[in-house]
């Protein structure tokens, strides 16, 4: 998979790495289908790399099938805690919230943080800023979904995009509902710049998805953004994914989609799926696949 810049657009879309429960696929695949169309349809119009990240992220939060926003999973009080972050490759801004509750989009929270000297808040602070921007803000109820309540299982999957729009520039983001059953005020990979996420238009773009704890301790993204340029995005990926489970046994699995700075887009994971569609000015209508070996097999 191969783009140049030069006025092309790039876009790449996630919906997790996790093991699919039985009578998701079609949901999973028609949302990020859905999530793509909708930053597509920001690029081709020429808006920004972050507008179309944002743009296709906010409709991922919305579909209860995925563990952000709506579908979130719930921590060991039984409440709901997000996390998200964005970057802005043109000037390295940051923009991240961590354990906040009752917004419907968190992401358009951390997106109103970019041009602000504070790059994270967390908790009350963050719901606190998001109230003061005019955000919409919802009870945990509205973001509750029955299959969350009922869940046994530990997600730890986290939704995310990543852009180049016309003029080159690049933008990532993130946006968790967490880890169900986790402590209250958990914050993993996700909203934290070199671990869940990075963004700069000298390099590229990437968005991690997995075990957060594993993700953050060896700063995945950091090390994508130090090899995507010698071993294109793809690659780069695979190796990351790679240390995984050797820091986080057999839980420690993940996956991430990624630009380079010249268009190049990949994405790799070592989870049982990963909902990934991406599109380009090239093939604007987007492709969707629910693992790579779904990929590879056409």
């Amino acid at each position: 998979m191969t783009e140049m810049q030069g006025g092309r657009w790039v876009l790449v879309v996630h919906g997790g790495a996790k093991e699919m429960e039985p009578g998701e696929e079609d949901d999973n695949r028609n949302g990020v289908l859905e999530s793509a169309r909708a930053g597509i349809a920001v690029l081709e119009q020429g808006g920004s790399a972050v507008d179309a990240v944002e743009t296709a992220i906010k409709v991922l939060e919305d579909l209860p099938v995925f563990n952000a926003g709506r579908g979130s999973a719930l921590n060991e009080a039984g409440e709901i805690e997000m996390c998200s972050g964005l970057m802005d490759g043109k000037d390295l801004s940051v923009g991240a919230v961590g354990a906040i509750r009752n917004v419907r989009h968190p992401v358009s929270v951390a997106r109103r943080l970019l041009p602000e000297k504070e790059i994270f808040l967390v908790g009350e602070g963050a719901l606190l800023f998001a109230k003061s921007e005019g955000l919409e803000t919802v009870p945990d109820e509205a973001l509750m979904t029955r299959a969350r309540r009922d869940a046994l299982e530990h997600m730890h999957d986290t939704v995310g995009a990543v852009a180049m729009d016309k003029g080159g520039n690049l933008a990532a983001g993130t946006s968790t509902g967490g880890l169900t059953g986790a402590k209250v005020g958990r914050i993993g990979d996700s909203p934290l710049p070199g671990n869940g996420l990075y963004a700069d238009n000298h390099i590229g773009a990437v968005s991690f998805s997995g075990d957060g704890e594993s993700i953050a301790r060896v700063a995945l993204a950091a090390q994508v953004m130090a090899s995507i340029g010698r071993d294109g995005p793809e690659e780069a990926i695979r190796k990351a994914v790679e240390q995984l489970p050797g820091v986080g046994g057999a839980g420690g699995d993940g996956g991430a989609i990624a630009i380079a700075k010249d268009g190049r887009m990949g994405w790799a994971h070592n989870s049982p799926a990963f909902a990934v569609a991406y599109a380009s000015a090239d093939s604007p209508e987007p492709r969707a696949f629910l693992s790579k070996e779904e990929e590879r097999r056409g």
